[in-house]
């Protein structure tokens, strides 16, 4: 239990109606979740507004309720703190109630459209190689440590952070490395946290169906840089028109890392091959495990970033030299007919270019590159027919399939990326709604030495269709088809 008083530091009150001596047992913005003695947040979402839910709250036993509007029948035994922006103040409230704990070890947050849970995730591989204890915060899972939580959002709650940045302190943990998205910047999600350090990998187009416009998308990256203090590095991708953008107005010391242009950190990629690459990073050539430009750029800022944490450049770049990406990214299968098979997250046009570029600069001869694509429901509708366009450019066959459908048709999704395909490419497009068809088609239609791209779904090992999660697996899926056409 702590003091209503310590929990509130640093919010800024409007009114309060009540006792402020008071102890909080829990900190809830879910009325569901409310037991007797807790503090309830009012926060008002993009589906629902927490002012409705503040009488079951009370009537659930809150005894503290923050809010931007008091309720019309106030309870005598209640105490009300009226504030300016609820979603602000829950993250204060949380970073309080948690004792601050982002400013118990070194917290790096990581934003930007692509790259960043891999960016992330060698991270905390890196820092873990290099005899630290360390947490991660990722799409994919969060670690402390080497124990595995389930992740379900990008970047959690204002609740849920907290507590998982508590448990990493409580851990030992010396770094946290993090996914910082745009819906939790736009959503107060990181408000309260200490950075010791914040990177842009770049900005392309997605999430419009939240922010509305690409300006608002810019924005909320931005917001994050414009949060970090003095003493954090603000490090940005300076080959990205909007690199610069991000470290306008930032307080942080200011950091550029780049394959193209004069940055501080330098980096070129001398070979590439399906099974690696081999670069130079400032005056130093290292083979890498991972593939392509996208993670030249991914390596890149990793290395950054350990050298920037004051890490020995020597030993950075022996372990970057063995370390593999994150789950679902560009992940490289071969069947025992010579098929390459990739599966990777990409769903957002500027991915699905960079995996395919990727392809085509590697594959040897006139290998087909046959792409299995599908476009998320319930999400941004405008890149649809434009992940088409790219991905039928790019290929030699598309088979156009379902995502995760969510709510929607899957059949009217199709047909949106449909709108996208130019009509000289038609009749090398083909639609199957069932994804595992889909798949299974590509994998048949391909010859020794093509290459059989699966994009979308990466990691995940669900399909989301009408709000039931069937599981579903495109790698596990890949590898079976593999052992039938080699049986």
């Amino acid at each position: 239990m702590i003091s209503l008083s310590k929990i509130l530091n640093g919010v800024s009150i409007k009114q309060v109606i009540g006792s402020m001596d008071v102890t909080v047992h829990a900190v809830r913005f879910d009325s569901r979740q409310v037991v007797d003695g807790d503090l309830f947040v009012a926060v008002r979402g993009t589906l629902t507004d927490g002012h409705v839910f503040i009488d079951k709250a009370v009537a659930l036993g809150a005894k503290i309720v923050v809010c931007e509007q008091l309720p019309q029948d106030l309870s005598g035994h209640i105490t009300y703190i009226q504030v300016e922006n609820a979603g602000f103040a829950l993250g204060l409230i949380a970073a309080n109630f948690y004792d601050n704990p982002s400013a118990k070890l070194k917290l790096v947050g990581v934003t930007g459209t692509n790259g960043k849970t891999t960016v992330a995730t060698l991270l905390y591989k890196l820092f873990i190689e290099l005899g630290f204890r360390v947490g991660l915060i990722s799409t994919v899972q969060n670690k402390v440590n080497e124990r595995v939580i389930e992740s379900t959002h990008t970047t959690p709650d204002p609740i849920s952070l907290n507590e998982l940045l508590c448990e990493m302190v409580n851990s030992g943990c010396d770094y946290c490395f993090m996914e910082v998205s745009s819906h939790a910047v736009a959503q107060h999600r990181i408000t309260g946290l200490s950075f010791v350090g914040g990177v842009f990998t770049n900005l392309t187009h997605d999430h419009l169906d939240f922010h509305k416009t690409f300006d608002a998308y810019l924005k909320a990256k931005k917001a994050f840089f414009d949060m970090l203090p003095k003493s954090a590095f603000a490090l940005v991708n300076i080959d990205d028109k909007n690199g610069s953008v991000m470290l306008q107005n930032t307080d942080a010391y200011k950091k550029t890392y780049g394959l193209k242009n004069i940055a501080d950190f330098k980096g070129r990629i001398v070979e590439s091959h399906f099974n690696g690459m081999l670069m130079q990073i400032d005056t130093r050539e290292v083979w890498i495990r991972l593939v392509g430009a996208f993670n030249a750029y991914n390596l890149l800022a990793v290395y950054s970033v350990a050298i920037l944490l004051e890490q020995d450049t020597t030993r950075v770049l022996t372990i970057l030299s063995r370390l593999t990406g994150a789950e679902g990214r560009f992940d490289t299968l071969v069947s025992g007919n010579g098929v390459i098979g990739i599966v990777d997250y990409a769903h957002t046009p500027d991915a699905v270019e960079n995996v395919l570029r990727t392809i085509v600069d590697l594959r040897k001869n006139k290998e087909q590159i046959i792409a299995v694509l599908g476009c998320g429901g319930d999400r941004d509708k405008t890149k649809r027919p434009e992940m088409a366009a790219v991905a039928a450019n790019l290929s030699d066959k598309v088979i156009l399939t379902s995502d995760n459908p969510r709510s929607e048709d899957p059949q009217q999704i199709i047909r949106e990326m449909e709108a996208g395909i130019p009509a000289d490419k038609k009749r090398h497009v083909f639609s199957i709604t069932d994804r595992y068809e889909a798949i299974k088609a590509a994998v048949h239609l391909a010859q020794p030495g093509d290459i059989v791209l699966i994009a979308g779904k990466g990691h995940e090992k669900y399909q989301e269709v009408m709000g039931e999660k069937r599981p579903f697996d495109d790698k596990a899926i890949l590898k079976d088809l593999f052992k039938e056409v080699n049986d």
